[in-house]
């Protein structure tokens, strides 16, 4: 009996004709079905951008297939990733106080709305700890002193532990914490924050009260990925709202939150149906 394995190759090369038949030709070659194409090319930068999502049968033709694309990639200067899609990606939640994101991504991975397997969560405060452990998740405590050596020391510690769980990515559900240079280079489009505004907009701290003195009519949420540069990564998805004049703090706290987990949950969903391509600081994001 044959069993058909799902798998998404993702791809960005510069732009030439027949590029995605070259590809697609190859998918055939090797017995694979395609059961989605999305393509885009940016006219200003010419470069190709590719998600292909097919179905295939057999280890032997697989490894055969990557071997291929691989000489394939380096005749056409692609870069490329090809991942089985039956598999989750290993994934650890970083939080601090706050439980409105973390609290929605722990019913959609229990209702495996997201294709991750959640293996922990890492906290730099004890207060969500039964929250995590009620769920059967091992909960990671690990307090960031001020002073940098100690600080220094408590993060390569937190790396550690996130290298030994093998973490595919990670998720900063409102972690207040800004993480090191080495880290976000080491997880390269690899962690995923949620900042509550709609950046490049109100950068940093308490982007609602910069909102409300500034009387905007629209607020929201930006899902991004984690660079050593605060809430200036590569945008993944945001969502947004109208408020109006009578609306207090308070009010635009709550309707902010409500935009926070699905702007999260969207861009983790996004991430791991391989959707998102990075190219020179912005995203090319294949919406579903």
């Amino acid at each position: 009996m044959k069993t058909e394995s799902f798998f998404l190759l993702k791809l960005q090369a510069p732009d030439r004709i027949g590029l995605l038949a070259s590809i697609t030709n190859l998918i055939a070659k090797h017995q694979g079905n395609l059961v989605e194409v999305q393509q885009y090319t940016s006219t200003l930068d010419k470069v190709f951008f590719g998600r292909l999502a097919f179905e295939i049968s057999g280890l032997d033709k697989i490894e055969e297939l990557k071997k291929n694309i691989s000489l394939l990639a380096q005749e056409i200067e692609a870069q490329w990733t090809l991942r089985d899609q039956s598999v989750p990606l290993k994934t650890i939640l970083l939080v601090s106080k706050t439980n409105h994101c973390l609290a929605d991504l722990l019913w959609r991975w229990r209702s495996q709305e997201l294709n991750i397997a959640i293996q922990s969560v890492i906290s730099n405060h004890e207060d969500l700890r039964s929250e995590v452990e009620r769920e059967g998740l091992p909960f990671h405590y690990f307090p960031i002193p001020q002073e940098a050596a100690l600080k220094e020391q408590a993060l390569q510690q937190m790396a550690a532990m996130i290298r030994r769980e093998s973490a595919e990515l990670l998720v900063m559900c409102r972690y207040m914490q800004v993480l090191p240079a080495w880290l976000c280079e080491e997880y390269k489009n690899r962690i995923i924050n949620i900042h509550h505004s709609l950046l490049p907009a109100f950068v940093g701290a308490d982007p609602y009260r910069q909102a409300y003195n500034r009387g905007v009519k629209l607020i929201g949420a930006t899902c991004h990925y984690a660079t050593e540069q605060l809430d200036a990564g590569p945008i993944i998805h945001q969502e947004m709202l109208r408020i109006e004049h009578f609306h207090s703090l308070n009010d635009i706290r709550r309707l902010g939150r409500d935009c926070e987990k699905l702007a999260l949950a969207r861009g983790i969903r996004f991430h791991a149906d391989d959707r998102v391509l990075v190219y020179d600081g912005r995203s090319i994001v294949f919406g579903d």
